[in-house]
């Protein structure tokens, strides 16, 4: 026999067990959220829960989100440019072990400053 979802006529999807513990937390978030909107329509939903979706909503949230979009990309720029920095570190060294050993000079008798 299906299982009911919050005293509805509607079956709950069946649906295989999250293999992860993220699959899990989203999952429990949906089915959270399914509960909150369920109670909004049918005029249950407690002060926190109206407040916490009015608070979604507003200007200040959406900028704040963005915000935070715009400081992961710069995160993930700067993170690019330092691995992009330390391979031409690392090319710069190799080309210039090349040049040493086509004009004869060992790396022993030579130091990098």
């Amino acid at each position: 026999m299906p299982r009911k979802v919050a005293n509805t006529d509607v079956p709950a999807r069946r649906t295989r067990p999250p293999i992860t513990a993220e699959a899990r937390e989203r999952e429990m978030i949906a089915l959270a959220t399914d509960c909150a909107e369920e109670q909004l329509r049918n005029g249950t939903a407690s002060s926190q829960m109206i407040c916490y979706y009015l608070k979604l909503g507003s200007a200040k949230e959406r900028i704040e989100r963005e915000m935070l979009e715009e400081q992961k990309k710069l995160l993930v720029a700067k993170t690019e440019s330092l691995e992009a920095a330390k391979k031409a570190e690392e090319d710069y060294e190799k080309v210039l072990a090349a040049l040493r050993s086509y004009n004869g000079i060992d790396d022993e008798d030579t130091e990098i400053f």
